[in-house]
């Protein structure tokens, strides 16, 4: 598995025959001129987590993708011309590696405004990308792609879901708002479960799994 970040929550990830694109946000770049992709995948309609200014052109240069996404995101896509399926947790995607879409909600943002659905991907059995949700899994997950920080969270938060997941990697995403993200790598990475290893893929940086 071949996992590149184009920042904040945005993650391509080739694995087998799948070349997916996850959360392509407005707080993201370079992945504008991606082709080849067989999937995308958006976990939930913030515009952090999905740039309906710049899809519209990406799905163009990809004819054959496949795109999934939350309700409200397939809703938002529709608006400008882009055709996406509705994903739900307990189905089994096959866009050449499986994808499960997992959760339902989006995290807590205040008592007084109302839940955003969120829907995370585990992708080949391996990679979670949660979205903006913090619901831990009933199933092992080796790769975590762990919210770092955000309105809705603090870094305690991270690092108990870290915990609770227990993966063997952890790829901290959702830093854009962080002027320094040293603090919070460096917390998740010593306050993780044993045996942890941080993987910061910042910066368009590419790792194989």
């Amino acid at each position: 598995m071949e996992i590149t970040k184009y920042g904040h929550a945005c993650l391509q990830v080739r694995d087998g025959d799948a070349n997916i694109l996850i959360d392509p946000g407005t707080f993201s770049a370079g992945f504008e001129n991606l082709t080849g992709l067989t999937a995308i995948l958006v976990t939930h309609v913030h515009a952090d987590h999905l740039d309906t200014a710049r899809f519209g052109a990406l799905a163009a240069a990809n004819p054959q993708v496949a795109i999934h996404a939350e309700a409200a995101a397939v809703e938002e896509l529709a608006k400008v011309g882009v055709t996406a399926t509705v994903a739900t947790a307990g189905q089994r995607l096959d866009v050449g590696t499986p994808v499960e879409p997992f959760g339902e909600l989006h995290a807590v943002i205040h008592a007084d405004l109302p839940r955003f659905g969120n829907i995370g991907y585990l992708i080949g059995g391996r990679l979670l990308h949660p979205g903006d949700a913090l619901t831990v899994p009933d199933f092992d997950v080796e790769i975590l792609a762990v919210p770092t920080m955000a309105p809705w969270m603090a870094l305690k938060e991270a690092i108990d879901f870290e915990r609770a997941v227990a993966p063997k990697v952890a790829i901290p995403i959702h830093e854009a708002l962080l002027r320094n993200t040293d603090m919070y790598y460096g917390r998740l990475e010593h306050m993780g479960p044993a045996g942890l290893r941080l993987l910061n893929l910042d910066d368009g940086h590419t790792e194989q799994l």
